[in-house]
């Protein structure tokens, strides 16, 4: 077998030294590039720099230096093909077996905040996409590395057999190609968004996105449906899609968009929460001194609905939550962290599943607090992209409307009222006190009509709603939800303000002797 080459130019080279010393210990020639060259040079091992492999210098500052027929001849020849063979013999060109390349940092660079376009376009590799495609084009002669995880599983294939199999070859190609995608997908976005002055557009002209599937699901949101998870090419720490399941049946479609929901509301709180999702919806929502205690309350609110619920914590889950969870069935059990007694509790429900998630360390952005910066929705032949709804109101945020101040108490329980709101879908009112939820009323055309299921769902739960706290997650066009709430027995109600008829609203409410505040935002949840 004749002596293999090597290609290795990276800008970022982590494992890169280890990789290039294990192949020249296989007798692998090396080839290489400026930075990376200097650094192999240094560490002792025998390199051929490209340029005096092309016999064609480096120009333009760097930008010119492996577009030669030598370096895309030596990558593109079929070697069963005579024609190729001799034509590359012919011309004095070298075969190049392995190419070993990452990118300019492009992605890294635009992400700075005092990134300039001259940064950005400095940062675009031109060389490195070109040698890669070329590569991977031919990957049944080639084997093309783009990312430092793909070392090891290739140099064990050289050390075994003295090549690397068809399937890792292919392999290897897609993910170059998949790399070189989210590569020029981020360059276009990052572009498209330069407007006539020079600022961004918050929405580029043209959005490029890259997922990268997780698992295929054993079907959609109805049995004759398809579907699969995908994520972000970057997730967010904390999010759903970094969970780890420690037991139980497969996830669902379902299973995925109810889990969402519920850790995404869980996450809002400081204080030991539980969250319980039915069909996307709270059933139940509650703080409390510990996860056992949490549960307890959240489930009150809505014992019926929470059968085959998915439940969330925002602390760890040890044995005392475990044994109160586990006497109603659950489908999804989610939380930062399980105790043995409580993997051992569940290991008698073998079909739960328990999915553990980090917590979010908290930061300044979105992305920093494990949520989404940005929101999108299909629609026939389009999409909708909008910023998040990662608007979280403070007490300083309220204004007070009312000739009645809401108490101390009255202004934690509007709050809390106000967290739960914002992750049920409109029309949403929402009833609470001393921390938990006491009625949920989701999803109705009319807002009077989700006021009065929510106080339906109350007394069902056998919960008194004298002296709750409600919150709206848009303005009552009229008088009339205010008065179904009151009626229910509510002293104190939240809501955007911004109607016409807000003069009529607060004549109702000092009318009814109720305190009300406007949050000066609306949480519309589709």
């Amino acid at each position: 077998m004749s002596q293999l080459t090597a290609l290795i130019s990276v800008s970022d080279k982590t494992g890169i030294l280890e990789f290039a010393q294990a192949l020249h210990a296989l007798n692998v020639r090396l080839l290489s590039t400026g930075g990376t060259a200097k650094m192999l040079l240094e560490a002792g091992l025998p390199v051929t720099e490209v340029a005096q492999h092309t016999g064609f210098p480096e120009m333009l500052d760097g930008r010119v230096k492996t577009l030669h027929p030598k370096i895309h001849g030596g990558l593109l020849a079929r070697r069963d093909l005579p024609e190729h063979m001799a034509a590359i013999q012919q011309h004095g060109i070298d075969t190049i077996d392995i190419l070993a390349v990452n990118l300019y940092p492009f992605e890294a660079t635009v992400a700075k905040p005092d990134c300039t376009l001259e940064d950005a376009i400095e940062n675009i590799d031109i060389g490195g996409p070109a040698m890669v495609r070329s590569a991977a084009k031919n990957w049944k002669d080639v084997t093309v590395l783009t990312d430092a995880s793909q070392y090891a599983g290739v140099l064990a294939e050289l050390k075994a057999s003295g090549k690397t199999s068809d399937k890792t070859r292919f392999a290897c190609s897609v993910a170059a190609f998949n790399r070189i995608a989210q590569y020029d997908a981020a360059i276009s976005n990052y572009l498209s968004a330069i407007q006539d002055d020079g600022t961004h557009a918050q929405f580029p002209g043209q959005m490029n996105s890259s997922f990268i599937k997780v698992q295929d699901l054993r079907y959609g949101e109805n049995s004759h449906q398809n579907a699969a998870l995908y994520r972000d090419l970057y997730p967010a720490p904390g999010s759903l899609v970094t969970a780890k399941q420690l037991q139980g049946k497969e996830l669902s479609y379902n299973n995925i968009a109810d889990a969402d929901a519920a850790w995404e509301c869980v996450k809002a709180f400081e204080a030991p929460a539980c969250v319980i999702i039915k069909h996307a919806n709270p059933c139940g929502v509650a703080v409390g001194a510990h996860a056992a205690e949490a549960y307890a309350k959240a489930l009150q609110t809505d014992p019926t609905s929470a059968f085959g619920g998915i439940i969330a914590f925002n602390r760890p889950v040890d044995g005392a939550a475990a044994a109160h969870v586990a006497k109603q069935f659950v489908e999804v059990l989610m939380a930062p962290a399980f105790s043995a007694e409580a993997l051992e509790i569940f290991k008698a429900k073998a079909n739960v599943r328990l999915l553990q998630i980090d917590l979010p360390t908290g930061g300044a952005t979105p992305w920093q607090q494990g949520r989404n910066a940005m929101d999108s929705k299909r629609v026939g032949s389009g999409i909708l992209l909008q910023t998040a709804d990662n608007h979280f109101l403070k007490a300083a945020d309220l204004k007070v409307v009312t000739t009645k101040q809401p108490s101390a108490q009255e202004l934690q329980d509007l709050l809390f009222a106000w967290t739960v709101a914002q992750y049920v879908k409109s029309n949403a009112i929402v009833f609470c006190a001393g921390g938990m939820t006491l009625g949920v009323g989701a999803g109705q055309m009319s807002r009077i009509d989700s006021a009065r299921i929510a106080s339906i769902k109350a007394e069902n739960a056998g919960l008194t709603l004298k002296g709750s706290a409600v919150a709206s997650d848009a303005f009552f066009p009229f008088r009339d939800g205010l008065d179904v709430v009151v009626d229910a027995g509510a002293t104190s109600v939240i809501q955007p303000g911004g109607s016409m008829r807000d003069d009529e609203v607060i004549a109702a409410a000092n009318e009814r002797g109720i305190a009300m505040v406007f949050s000066g935002v609306r949480h519309f949840r589709h």
